[in-house]
């Protein structure tokens, strides 16, 4: 490849990092800002994937998604700030610290007085968060005219983007882009699944256009699945049990698309295993996911390049994909086939796999769809039955495991403030197997099948994993507010009194030390709750002795 000849550092935006930095990709690289300090390992990565493979045949213009991790040992300056808007998210929102996301607009036609018979160009932005439909809407606003004007026009972006507001969770905000206004909303953890609170388009008093935007991430869901949406129920089973899934597609635009219409699938479960939105045979970690000396990695992988069908055909499921096009009629029923069928680039599109769902077919879903598509209803309108259809089998999937894992929180009864709180009971398999007869998922569900079988495959995944360990911090966290809370509710300055001076110089180092875990950690609560523990810290240190009360009143205030 020969896209990258030079490194240019062209812009000195401050506020810009909380949200992107863009990459303009062709015969040379531009940066901004310098100080995102990439490394070289992630630069080489980001020019192989900001391209297209040259059997693609992208003509014109076409937009997708990257993924790739960060070079180990370092963290960016932006993601501190980041680290502050984090837990106002929903899990499946908040980002990776070891990965990035690259959104391209790549743009090849034919031009006979270049060299290569081709004028090719990709503007990249490269960005800590997963809003996929808003960064592809700014890109489509601004690449166009970004390749006509070149750099000068993209510093001008540059201080657009530089004046936007963080991105806080909840707010409605609004994006100034080059005399456009994108007004949007990103969700929070207290939104309920499933809904999006609507963002009215805005009536301006100046020249400037403004664009509502529905959604910060969500991609085309019914679009992506229509060429296998017989099968969307066996590939939620796949990507919920983090099975190692490669999907097979014409162009990044496909296998981008479809690759994040997989991980969302089981929102409002977090996909906790890597995903590579495109994959190519130069990525650094090509010969990690491809080896055959061990078993697949639970990955899911999207690829163009015919290689793979050789490199991959060990791999357990793959999809291959054809041109995503709007549908215009009812899809054909195509069966899922044996792998040893895929053997070449001519193979027919399909799923490929051996795997046997643990439940039964949902033939209501598909008919729904199929109805919908005879009915000429919109994608969109497609897309929300079906986001719904995955979100209610996820939930009646989890739900169980939610009850049975609340179980495990010691009762508030439990909690003293004079010993350190209660820890967690452990996870036992068996016991919650044993709850699934009288409060399982057929409470909520009317899906028939071996849900037992399915919750120990689940149970031995990343996505199991990750969705525990995620509940363990919240509830350990919950612990240590009620034993805060348990703390002010208590006559601490009587206690202090009936108690020796090193005893108490001992209650306040420990309750300054609660204080600070609070703030570093986030810890659910309240502020009046806080303010009173900090009112009975200084209430102690003040009926000491004056030599105390000096060091006491400097100790852990940094």
């Amino acid at each position: 490849m020969l896209y990258q000849k030079k490194l240019y550092l062209e812009w000195q935006g401050e506020n810009s990092p909380q949200w992107m930095f863009p990459w303009s990709l062709g015969v040379s690289l531009v940066i901004y800002p310098p100080h995102s300090k990439l490394t070289d390992k992630e630069k080489t990565n980001i020019c192989y994937l900001s391209f297209p493979d040259s059997n693609s045949g992208c003509l014109g213009d076409t937009q997708f998604c990257f993924r790739f991790r960060q070079s180990p040992g370092r963290r960016v300056s932006f993601c501190c700030f980041l680290d502050q808007l984090d837990r106002d998210l929903p899990v499946y929102l908040k980002k990776d610290p070891a990965y990035y996301y690259g959104y391209v607009y790549f743009r090849q036609v034919r031009d006979k007085s270049l060299k290569r018979g081709y004028f090719q160009k990709s503007l990249v932005l490269i960005s800590k968060l997963p809003y996929v439909h808003l960064f592809r809407t700014m890109l489509k606003q601004i690449a166009p005219e970004y390749f006509e004007k070149s750099e000068a026009f993209l510093e001008a972006v540059c201080s657009d983007v530089d004046r936007w507001p963080p991105p806080i969770p909840g707010k409605i905000l609004h994006l100034p882009v080059m005399g456009i206004i994108m007004k949007l909303r990103i969700p929070t953890y207290r939104d309920k699944p499933g809904t999006t609170p609507v963002v009215q388009n805005m009536h301006q008093a100046d020249a400037q256009i403004s664009m509502a935007l529905p959604t910060v991430h969500e991609v085309d869901l019914f679009r992506c699945f229509c060429p296998v949406f017989f099968h969307i129920q066996m590939l939620w089973e796949l990507v919920l049990l983090g099975e190692p899934l490669v999907v097979m597609a014409p162009s990044p635009s496909e296998s981008s698309e479809t690759v994040l219409a997989l991980v969302s699938c089981i929102s409002p479960l977090k996909y906790c295993s890597d995903f590579r939105p495109y994959f190519t045979i130069h990525d650094s970690e090509f010969k990690e996911y491809t080896t055959r000396t061990q078993a697949p990695p639970s990955v899911i992988l999207g690829v163009t390049n015919p290689f793979f069908a050789k490199t991959l055909q060990h791999w357990p499921h793959i999809i291959r994909i054809g041109d995503l096009k709007l549908p215009g009629e009812v899809p054909k029923q195509v069966k899922v086939k044996k792998l040893k069928n895929l053997k070449t680039l001519d193979s027919k599109p399909g799923v490929y796999t051996s795997y046997k769902p643990y439940l039964n077919k949902d033939e209501e879903i598909v008919k729904q769809l199929q109805k919908g598509v005879q009915q000429k209803r919109p994608t969109e309108a497609q897309s929300v039955i079906l986001r719904r259809y995955f979100l209610e089998l996820t939930e009646s999937f989890i739900i169980p495991l939610e009850r049975y894992v609340a179980s495990l929180m010691p009762l508030q009864k439990c909690i003293s403030p004079w010993k350190s709180p209660p820890q967690l009971r452990q996870f036992s398999q068996d016991d919650f197997m044993k709850t699934l007869e009288k409060a399982g998922p057929q409470l909520t569900s009317g899906l028939k099948g071996d849900w037992i079988g399915l919750y120990r495959h689940f149970l031995k995944s990343p996505n199991f994993d990750g969705w525990f360990r995620s509940r363990q911090r919240e509830m350990t966290q919950k612990l240590e507010a009620l034993h805060l809370e348990a703390l002010c509710n208590e006559n601490l300055v009587f206690w202090s009194q009936k108690h020796t001076e090193v005893e108490t110089v001992d209650l306040v180092l420990k309750l300054k030390n609660k204080l600070l875990q609070a703030d570093r950690e986030h810890l659910p609560v309240k502020t009046d709750t806080l303010k009173k523990l900090q009112t009975h810290i200084n209430d102690i240190i003040l009926a000491l002795p004056e030599d105390l009360q000096d060091i006491l009143l400097k100790t852990g205030t940094t």
